[in-house]
C-alpha cells in the first residue's frame, strides 16, 4: 500500500479540495425536505378538517418542539421557547451519549402534552404563528450556514496561496527517519514514560490516576486506554523492542483493562436508547467504530512491536456483559466488524454513537486495518481505502478543504464539532501519506503564523482562537478550561512530519502555561487532564515517522530472533534500551530508585552459549538449557551494557 502511494505522489500532485454536498448527504436532505414536508400536512390536517382543539393544538406542535403551546394562548406560549431550549439539550444528548430517544420523546412528547391542556378552542393566532416560527428558525440557519461557507470559501482561496510551497516543505522534512537502534529514551522521557506505567502497572479494573467523568465522550476511559497503550507500543518499537518485563505487563493490563464492563458499558446503554435494542450488547459489531477502530488500532501496535501473538486466539479479547453472557472476540473479529461496518455503510465512513459519523475516529478505523494487513499480511486496507478517501472528499469536507468533524448518518446534518489539520494528521498518517501530508501542510502552515517570542526571546506558540477555538478554551480530556491537549497535539503533529521547530514551540508553550512538575521521579502537567498527559509523554517519544512506523513497519526482525531482557524490577530499573542486531543484546539503563546492584533476568539466549558482558559492567555468563540467564549489575546514572556470545 505505501509503495502505491509513493508512486502516485510523485505521478499525481496532491490537491487542496474545497468540498460540496456529496450525493448520500444531499439525498439525506432532500429525504428530510420530504418528511418535513409531510408533517407539515400532518400539523394542519387537524385545523383543515375542522377536528377537536386537542387535536389541532397536538397538530400545530409537529411544525416544531413546543409549537403546540403557541395553541393554548396566554402564559402557556410560554412553554414554547422553552420547549426549544431543552429541545436543543436533547440535541446534544443525542450527540453526547447517541440517545436518540430524547429529541424524539420531547417533540412528540410535547405536542400531545399541548393536545392534553387544550380547552375547548384554540388560540386562534397559532394556525399561522407555529408554521411562521418554524419557518423562521429554518431561515436562520440558512442564513448562519450561508454565512460560514462564504467565510469558508475566501478562507479556501487563502489556503490555495500557500499550499503547494507548504507541502513541498512536508515531504522534504518527513522524508528522513530515525534509524532502528540508534536512540534511548533520555532521563526527561523516562520520566515521561513512568506517568503511564505508574497508570498501566495498577491491577486490572483500577483506576487510580485517570480522569473519570463519563464514558461516552472523550473524557472516558477508553481513550486514556488507548494512547497509553499507542505511547507504549512507540516505546516497545522504537526504544526497548527486546524489553518485556514490566513493559509488557503494563501494556497486556491495559488491553485487558479495556474489556471491563467499566469502560465498554456505554454501548449497553447506546445500543437501547439509539438503536432500539434491548437484547445483543455485542460492542464489536454494528457501529461503535469508538472502540473497535481504536482497539483494534492498539491491539494490533501492541502486537507488532512486541512479537506476541496471543490476541490472535479465538475469545482473546472477549467482552463479559454478566455471569451469563460474553461476547467472544480476538484481533480477527474486532477487524472484521471494522471492515464490514465500513462496507456497508453508505458513507463507508460508519457511526462512534449511534448516528453520528466522526471523520476522525474513522481514521482509527482504517489504521486498525493497516496494522492488521501488516501483522497477518492481507490487504483489508487497499480494498476499503480508495472509496472511504473518496467518500472524505466528497462528504466529509468542507468549504475551507478541511474535515467536517461530525455528520449525522440518518439526516446529513452537520453539527459543530472540533476537528483541524494540525491535531489529526498524524492518525492519517498510518494509512495514507497523501491525506496526512496535505492536512499537515495546512496545519503547519496555519499554526507558523502563530509562533510568539517569550520572555527569553525563544519561540513559542500562542493558539489562534479561530482555527483551534475549541482546543483552546476546553481540555476535551476533562471539559474544563486549558490548553495542555491544543498543544500536545500539535506537538505530535510537528514531531511525526520532522517540523522539530514547530515541536519545541508548542512544548515551550507547554511547560510555561501548564504547570509541569516532577514527583517521585515522574512527570506530568497539573493543568491537563490525565488524556492530555498521556498524548504529552507520546509527543516527548516522537520522531518523525514514529506514529506511523509503530503500526506498519514495526522493530526490524533481527530484534526477534536475539535475546530479550525479560526481567528488571520496576520502578528500580528503568529500561531506555534494549536492542537486538540478531544475536547480542544492546542496553541502556537508569536507576529509578537509587543507585545500586539490580538483577538482571535474560530470555531467548541460545542455550549453553557463553555470553560476555561490555561496557558499564564486565563479565560473562552461560545460558542455561532453556536459553535463560541471569546478571548482577550496579546502577549508577546512565548505565550502558552491551552482551553479545563469547567465541
Amino acid at each position: 500500500m505505501s509503495n502505491m502511494e509513493s508512486t502516485r505522489m510523485l505521478r499525481q500532485p496532491i490537491q487542496l479540495l474545497q468540498g460540496h454536498k456529496g450525493p448520500v448527504t444531499a439525498s439525506r436532505h432532500r429525504r428530510n425536505a420530504v418528511v418535513y414536508a409531510l408533517l407539515c400536512l400532518l400539523a394542519l390536517l387537524p385545523v383543515a378538517t375542522g377536528q377537536s382543539a386537542a387535536w389541532q393544538a397536538a397538530g400545530l406542535g409537529l411544525f416544531m418542539p413546543g409549537a403546540g403551546f403557541l395553541a393554548l394562548g396566554g402564559a402557556w406560549a410560554l412553554l414554547f421557547p422553552l420547549t426549544v431550549f431543552v429541545f436543543w439539550l436533547a440535541v446534544i444528548a443525542w450527540f453526547w451519549s447517541g440517545m436518540v430517544v430524547a429529541p424524539l420523546t420531547l417533540w412528540l412528547g410535547t405536542a400531545a402534552l399541548a393536545g392534553w391542556l387544550a380547552g375547548e378552542a384554540i388560540w386562534p393566532p397559532a394556525v399561522y404563528l407555529a408554521p411562521a416560527a418554524a419557518a423562521a428558525t429554518f431561515l436562520f440557519f440558512q442564513y448562519r450556514g450561508a454565512k460560514r461557507r462564504a467565510k469558508d470559501r475566501e478562507h479556501f482561496k487563502f489556503r490555495q496561496s500557500f499550499f503547494a510551497e507548504s507541502l513541498a516543505e512536508v515531504h522534504q522534512r518527513a522524508a528522513t527517519e530515525p534509524e532502528p537502534g540508534e536512540r534511548e529514551l533520555t532521563p526527561d522521557q523516562l520520566q515521561g514514560v513512568r506517568y503511564l506505567l505508574e497508570l498501566a502497572l495498577q491491577p486490572v479494573g483500577q483506576y487510580k490516576g485517570y480522569t473519570i467523568i463519563d464514558q461516552f465522550q472523550p473524557a472516558a476511559l477508553r481513550y486514556q486506554l488507548n494512547h497509553i497503550g499507542f505511547a507504549l507500543g512507540m516505546v516497545q518499537g522504537h526504544y526497548t523492542p527486546n524489553f518485556q518485563g514490566y513493559l509488557g505487563q503494563a501494556q497486556r493490563n491495559v488491553i485487558d483493562t479495556y474489556r471491563e464492563r467499566k469502560v465498554w458499558g456505554y454501548w449497553v446503554y447506546e445500543s437501547m436508547w439509539g438503536h432500539f435494542n434491548f437484547s445483543d450488547f455485542d460492542p464489536a459489531r454494528k457501529d461503535n467504530i469508538m472502540l473497535t477502530g481504536w482497539y483494534g488500532m492498539h491491539v494490533g501496535q501492541y502486537m507488532l512491536n512486541a512479537g506476541d501473538t496471543r490476541y490472535s486466539q479465538p475469545g482473546s479479547l472477549s467482552f463479559r456483559l454478566n455471569d451469563k453472557t460474553c461476547y467472544h472476540h480476538d484481533i480477527h473479529s474486532i477487524n472484521q466488524s471494522v471492515r464490514e461496518n465500513f462496507q456497508s455503510s453508505d458513507f463507508c465512513l460508519y457511526p462512534c454513537e449511534p448516528n453520528w459519523v466522526y471523520p476522525v475516529c474513522n481514521m482509527y478505523g482504517m489504521s486498525s486495518l493497516a496494522v492488521y494487513d501488516t501483522l497477518f499480511e492481507r490487504r483489508d486496507t487497499a480494498q476499503v481505502l480508495p472509496k472511504w478517501l473518496h467518500m472524505l472528499d466528497t462528504e466529509f469536507t468542507d468549504q475551507k478543504g478541511s474535515l467536517v468533524g461530525l455528520r449525522s448518518y440518518w439526516t446529513g446534518l452537520e453539527m459543530p464539532f472540533y476537528t483541524g489539520e494540525a491535531g489529526f494528521a498524524f492518525f492519517a498518517n498510518i494509512f495514507s501519506t497523501d491525506l496526512a501530508r496535505k492536512l499537515w501542510a495546512v496545519g503547519r502552515k496555519e499554526l507558523s503564523m502563530c509562533l510568539t517570542q517569550d520572555a527569553e526571546g525563544q519561540t513559542r506558540l500562542t493558539l489562534p482562537k479561530e482555527a483551534l477555538a475549541f482546543f483552546d478554551t476546553i481540555d476535551a480530556g476533562n471539559y474544563r478550561p486549558g490548553k495542555l491537549f491544543a498543544y500536545v497535539a500539535v506537538q505530535m503533529c510537528a514531531r511525526e512530519f520532522g517540523d522539530d521547530e514547530l515541536a519545541e514551540a508548542a512544548r515551550r508553550s507547554m511547560d510555561q502555561d501548564c504547570g509541569p512538575v516532577v514527583e517521585n521521579g515522574v512527570a506530568r502537567y497539573t493543568k491537563g487532564s490525565t488524556l492530555a498527559n498521556i498524548w504529552g509523554v507520546e509527543g516527548r517519544l516522537m520522531r518523525t515517522g514514529d506514529f506511523r512506523n509503530s503500526f506498519v513497519k514495526g522493530p526490524p526482525s533481527s530484534v526477534f530472533d536475539g535475546p530479550l531482557l525479560g526481567d528488571a524490577r520496576y520502578p528500580e530499573i528503568l529500561v531506555a534500551k534494549a536492542f537486538s542486531r540478531g544475536d547480542d543484546l544492546e542496553l541502556v539503563l537508569y536507576p529509578g530508585a537509587g543507585d545500586g546492584p539490580q538483577t538482571l533476568g535474560f530470555e531467548r539466549l541460545k542455550p549453553g552459549v557463553r555470553y560476555v558482558v561490555e561496557g558499564a559492567a564486565s563479565g560473562e555468563f552461560t545460558a542455561d538449557a532453556d536459553g535463560r540467564a541471569s546478571l548482577a549489575v550496579t546502577l549508577s546514572g546512565r548505565t550502558a551494557l552491551h552482551i553479545k556470545p563469547g567465541h
